[in-house]
């Protein structure tokens, strides 16, 4: 194999590996939640739901982020030391689910407050 031969194997292989890696918290989007599922609730009842959505998202988004970090220690003990290594990377599809649930949750009690009048205040982070 001539260098460039090599070169472009390694670009393959790199983008194929980190095509594998989790994503990065803030690249994760909402999934749909229906509104419906805070109908019924007043604002205060808004207020806390929303509080604690919010609080299992913070967590969420830390774990997606640390497997994050994983994938990419992973990624380049695979290309630099170990190639086995490339089999623990993959991200994790059930934090990426959760993390997009969790936003969406967020999404629906925004609205909801939003219809009902509560006056809440949603900061995006």
């Amino acid at each position: 194999m001539n260098k460039t031969t090599q070169y472009a194997a390694l670009t393959v292989s790199l983008s194929l590996l980190a095509a594998g890696c989790a994503s990065r918290s803030e690249d994760v989007g909402a999934a749909y939640v229906s509104p419906v599922t805070y109908q019924s609730y007043n604002c205060k009842e808004l207020s806390l739901e929303a509080q604690r959505v919010s609080a299992a998202a913070a967590a969420a988004s830390g774990a997606q982020d640390s497997r994050r970090t994983q994938d990419a220690v992973a990624t380049t003990a695979a290309v630099i030391i170990f190639w086995p290594a490339a089999f623990l990377v993959g991200g994790d599809n059930a934090k990426t689910a959760e993390l997009a649930n969790l936003k969406g949750q967020m999404q629906a009690i925004e609205g909801a407050s939003i219809q009902k009048k509560c006056g809440i205040s949603f900061q995006r982070g």
